[in-house]
């Protein structure tokens, strides 16, 4: 494991956050042979740093998540990042999508229900 310095608990260098799901327990975790997680950030700055740290390379950046192997997500963990479910995940995607930030994880879900009742009512 890369040498890894932060400050606890789901913030490193400075209060950055990093989230990273359980994506690996479903079928869609699977990317040949391998268990993967998202690993995701407000800040695409926040996510290189820690993905650098964790010895991810920068073209494995997706666009929006890292993909990331299962045991390069403990290593992730161990450096600060934030552990968080698939559906959370998804649903603090969309929110930085329409917001600018992922907002807090407990809130992720009935957020995105918020959202998406508001986005049906003006199809309907």
């Amino acid at each position: 494991m890369p040498c890894l310095y932060f400050e606890g608990h789901g913030t490193y260098l400075g209060g950055m956050t990093v989230y990273i799901d359980d994506m690996y327990r479903y079928a869609i975790g699977e990317f040949r042979g391998m268990r993967m997680s998202h690993m995701i950030a407000d800040d695409d700055a926040e996510l290189h740093a820690l993905a650098a740290r964790i010895g991810m390379k920068p073209e494995w950046f997706q666009g929006d998540p890292y993909d990331v192997p299962l045991p390069r997500r403990e290593w992730a963990i161990q450096a600060g990042a934030i552990a968080i479910t698939y559906r959370q995940a998804g649903a603090m995607r969309r929110r930085r999508a329409v917001e600018g930030a992922c907002g807090a994880p407990d809130q992720a879900v009935a957020w995105y229900a918020a959202w998406l009742r508001r986005s049906l009512d003006g199809l309907i």
